[in-house]
């Protein structure tokens, strides 16, 4: 198959999203597919990938990270597109790839399968709270049933998302596809746990607790924090390492510092994802997550695959990572609770081990073999579909 995807954003814009994308493109490619991506051109000198444009775009003010493309220069581009013959366009994104992406599908006459991320809904409390309950609800919803309509197919990350969808009461066909996992990638052994910790200069016995991720309002770190203080009294030398950056950072470097925690809290930023992340899991003895908003949680499945036990709120895409107990343990979204679930995984080494022995096993599950090979079979029947209802 050939493949067309648009995204409103990919690297070296770091998400979620640019993560599933390149997942999944990578393994289509080594199936044997070819998949070509239109992307907005973020004016970094980058080593490009074979089969992506960058479609000149420009930036949105008060959100410096992100970039809208520019339409006419994709549509300079369609004559080129066309005469790759693709077989379906998936659009990865809801901004301006959406509807430039649903024009190219009926111009190019290609099936569109479109992949839902990202839970609107919960977002537009986190950061528009102002705004009244059912007006936010209409802000979510009827984008989504208009764009859900729009297209063949849809792709969800999760069971919840999917179900979050029918309430929304859209019908159009849905898989639940996860965004997979390189299982080998994965690594976590001693000499990774001694190097990270003398790198960063952490004292090598210390318990470890880590979050990965954008730092951001929807991830509910602040629960985090206000957790880290109650196991600080159980374990004085406890320390939270937080990976990521974003908006919310600033935020969290004041809540840490008045909060007397700054003894506690190390700030590390982004970390290469091939190299220093892995270690980073190695190094840690528990990964702690409290969004309730997440769609799947890529870092939960990385932290099983390493085999580092997960201590997270069973909500939305976490429950699925979650609902086997293996290699991880629930905990309600508060404080007290939260951080006893911590402290009696801290205590028990020969427990952590259990679980990190589990978590390597679950980690199989969402395998990147396995997910592609779901995606690439959607593929295929939404292109047999199409084909069948152009001949009625």
């Amino acid at each position: 198959m050939r493949i067309l995807m648009i995204s409103d954003t990919y690297f070296p814009r770091i998400s979620g999203v640019a993560t599933s994308i390149r997942s999944f493109r990578q393994g289509l490619e080594l199936l044997g597919h070819k998949v070509d991506l239109l992307i907005p051109d973020y004016g970094s000198c980058t080593a490009e990938e074979r089969g992506i444009y960058r479609i000149p775009a420009r930036s949105i003010p008060f959100f410096p990270e992100e970039r809208l493309m520019q339409p006419r220069a994709l549509l300079n581009i369609k004559s080129d597109l066309k005469a790759r013959h693709y077989d379906l366009l998936h659009i990865q994104t809801p901004f301006v790839a959406h509807y430039l992406g649903n024009h190219l599908a009926r111009s190019l006459k290609l099936p569109a399968i479109s992949s839902y991320h990202t839970y609107f809904e919960a977002y537009l409390g986190h950061y528009y709270g102002k705004i009244p309950g059912p007006l936010r609800k209409a802000m979510a919803r009827i984008p989504s049933r208009q764009q859900c309509a729009a297209v063949n197919g849809l792709i969800v990350p999760s069971q919840a998302m999917a179900e979050v969808l029918w309430n929304y009461g859209i019908r159009t066909a849905t898989r639940v596809i996860p965004t997979g996992i390189r299982i080998n990638h994965q690594t976590r052994n001693i000499s990774d746990r001694q190097d990270f910790r003398r790198r960063y200069n952490l004292d090598q016995n210390c318990p470890v607790l880590l979050y990965a991720g954008r730092m951001a309002p929807e991830k509910n770190i602040g629960l985090i924090l206000s957790m880290l203080k109650q196991l600080r009294q159980q374990f004085p030398d406890i320390l939270l390492l937080l990976v990521g950056d974003g908006p919310a950072r600033s935020h969290l470097e004041n809540e840490v510092q008045s909060s007397q925690l700054t003894q506690n809290v190390r700030f590390l930023g982004y970390l290469d994802h091939v190299t220093e992340l892995p270690q980073a899991y190695a190094a840690a003895d528990l990964l702690v997550f409290a969004s309730e908003t997440e769609t799947q949680g890529m870092v939960l499945l990385e932290a099983l695959a390493a085999g580092l036990p997960i201590v997270a709120v069973p909500a939305m895409g976490a429950a699925d990572v979650l609902r086997s107990g293996l290699g991880t343990r629930s905990a309600p979204a508060e404080a007290n609770a939260f951080a006893r679930t911590c402290a009696e995984l801290l205590a028990d080494e020969n427990l952590r081990q259990q679980l990190s022995n589990e978590a390597r096993k679950l980690a199989q599950n969402w395998s990147e073999i396995a997910m592609v090979a779901i995606l690439a079979e959607f593929y295929r029947e939404t292109i047999s579909e199409n084909r069948t209802t152009q001949k009625l």
